[in-house]
């Protein structure tokens, strides 16, 4: 095989490994750029000017659909594989990659029916490509791409945005730099009226990339010929004109082979009168050829961009593949450590949102700095304490025999009475800061990358880490409530000491016992255990949030999986169902895998082929 056979198989190799992977189009797909780099043959014509018949020549094989009006309502993506010598010739479709079609009938039934398959029945056309893949001895390699005819109006059963949407669809192929344009014009009408030639004047001004095609030149009026085009003085382009002769409608209709067709095209333009002298640059043949040779110019330029391409993509798979997590072992001790490898990546986030590395551990202190503070000034100690309610706690506290000096029995029982109301606040505190936990377990289970493709690790280590802070939850509840508990059964004595000294501060003993049932009385009592309660509620403000921090947050730091990791390091325990991944993230890796490999093959052979330069 040539060097230039070398480079253009492997553009077409590349191409092709490209659509079956889903490499083609679409604006989401992140590796198309790949194909857009790799040259191909845009063929560009007005409706009946031949373009079906410059293709099949080109093959050498009757193989597409043909009929009057817009026939191509699809792109056709049509890559010509040259076999050797002796070689069967067979066709594939990208949409049946296990169906070889060596019945080129079959080919063209199938081109129709695919054809119907997303336009229906109608005149409508689609801008979704079908890709067919021929290999042959009788071809070149060459990529070509049939494009629906350019029309001025629309017909019955057309929209009336069916010319704009044709000429948009075929100014997608024909603009891209890349992109070599085959414009098919007939001898028998005027050049200037070519919508081929002037569409690719429009994207194509300097014509380096255009090759003009003249076909019909056997239907021109005698007497006439089109020696001012092919020779390049009505229209000139930086490729030589070709002119072709294709198969009448009788020959179609007569079924004249491909190879009798080419005969009699060499034998029409070496007895031709007005083109004998051009016979050597004419013909399908030659054309097939000559876009062969500048294909093969085109990529050999473009080789340095194409391996910048393909290395930049590589990196961009391996990172994919780095991010998507390569494939799971199947030794259980592999699996073990995969786990727990998982479990402190999980760990290690879940930490820094709580020490200040990632946001949400700030809203812990919140709760001590701001709802706990709020909660206690909101406690009904002034309700509670009312002249009243002080009033009938302390006569009922004296029972049928009145307290002499001080009453301490209701001063306990006032002072009991209002630390109950402690309890709430202290409860709501644990319960704030557990479900902080609780959100920052649900977000570090999201935020570890890692996790991502294991669905059913990610539930269990869920239901685990919940299942730990609750049981932190209900230990914290406990010692936040005993340090309330504990203010309510030892009372500071020293509170109790200043209460005779007071009295015998006032003088007359006389005085004070008539007071003693007096409102001053009752609202003396009521401010001193208001005073003892605020001082008690200055100490549980400190005290619960370390009880809090020590129970809840410094557990959930420490032990917060341990419990998972005895039960997962039981013997027996099935690990690989914890690791079993979302079958769509497994698709991926799978296409990123294949994607890369195809990367990797396609930079050793563009290596291996540009060194043979």
């Amino acid at each position: 095989m040539t060097t230039m056979e070398s480079l253009i198989g492997l553009v077409n190799r590349i191409q092709r490994a490209c659509t079956v992977l889903g490499d083609y189009g679409g604006d989401d797909n992140t590796f198309s750029s790949l194909w857009e780099a790799l040259p191909s043959v845009a063929v560009v014509g007005g409706q009946s000017s031949g373009k079906s018949s410059v293709l099949e020549s080109i093959v050498g094989r009757d193989f597409l659909p043909r009929g009057s009006g817009i026939v191509t309502r699809r792109p056709l993506v049509l890559q010509l594989h040259k076999t050797d010598e002796g070689q069967p010739e067979y066709a594939e479709f990208l949409h049946l990659p296990k169906t070889r079609f060596t019945d080129f009938d079959a080919v063209r039934r199938e081109i129709e029916e695919e054809t119907n398959r997303i336009t229906g029945r109608t005149k409508q056309i689609s801008p979704i490509p079908i890709h067919l893949s021929i290999y042959s001895p009788n071809v070149v390699n060459l990529t070509l791409i049939d494009l629906p005819g350019l029309t001025k109006v629309a017909i019955e059963g057309q929209p009336d945005s069916i010319v704009q949407d044709i000429e948009n669809m075929v100014r997608s192929y024909v603009e891209k730099p890349n992109s070599i344009i085959l414009a098919i014009s007939p001898a028998n009408q005027d050049i200037a009226t070519s919508d081929a030639i002037k569409l690719s004047r429009e994207v194509d001004p300097t014509g380096e990339r255009t090759f003009g095609v003249l076909t019909k030149l056997d239907l021109m009026d005698k007497g006439t010929n089109a020696l001012d085009v092919l020779e390049g003085r009505a229209y000139r382009l930086q490729h030589p004109w070709v002119g072709v002769v294709n198969r009448s409608q009788a020959d179609i209709n007569k079924n004249v082979d491909m190879i009798a067709s080419r005969r009699r095209e060499r034998e029409y333009f070496a007895s031709s009168p007005d083109y004998g002298h051009l016979t050597s640059k004419m013909g399908s043949e030659y054309l097939a050829k000559l876009l062969s040779m500048d294909l093969e110019s085109v990529i050999r330029a473009r080789i340095p961009s194409i391996i910048s391409l393909i290395n930049k993509t590589i990196d961009e798979l391996e990172s994919e593949m780095d991010h998507l997590g390569r494939p799971i072992a199947i030794d259980a001790g592999a699996q073990l450590y995969a786990i727990l490898g998982l479990c402190r990546a999980f760990d290690r986030i879940f930490k820094e949102h709580l020490d200040g590395g990632r946001p949400g551990g700030d809203r812990v202190y919140g709760v001590f700095d701001n709802q706990l503070p709020a909660a206690l000034k909101k406690l009904p100690f002034d309700r509670y304490l009312s002249l009243h309610n002080v009033k009938k706690v302390v006569s009922e506290a004296d029972g049928y025999q009145p307290h002499l000096i001080a009453p301490e029995q209701g001063y306990r029982r006032l002072i009991e009475g209002s630390l109950q109301y402690f309890r709430g606040p202290a409860e709501a505190s644990v319960d704030a800061v557990h479900y902080i936990l609780k959100e920052l377990v649900r977000k570090s289970i999201g935020e570890t990358e890692e996790l991502k493709r294991f669905p059913t690790l990610q539930s269990e280590l869920a239901t685990a880490a919940n299942e730990a802070l609750e049981r932190f939850r209900d230990e914290s509840k406990k010692t936040t409530l005993r340090l309330v508990d504990m203010e309510a059964s030892y009372l500071t004595v020293d509170f109790f000491r200043k209460l005779p000294q007071e009295m015998e501060k006032g003088g007359n003993p006389a005085a004070s016992n008539m007071d003693r049932y007096s409102e001053a009385h009752f609202r003396r009592i009521g401010s001193n255990v208001s005073s003892y309660i605020n001082m008690v509620s200055e100490t549980l403000k400190n005290s619960i949030p370390k009880a809090v921090v020590y129970c809840q947050v410094r557990e959930a730091k420490q032990s917060l999986l341990n419990h998972f990791y005895t039960q997962v390091g039981k013997e027996g325990r099935p690990l690989l169902q914890l690791l079993d991944e979302d079958p769509a993230l497994m698709e991926k890796r799978q296409q990123c895998a294949k994607r890369l490999e195809l990367y990797k093959a396609a930079r050793d052979e563009v290596d291996s082929v540009s060194w043979a330069r």
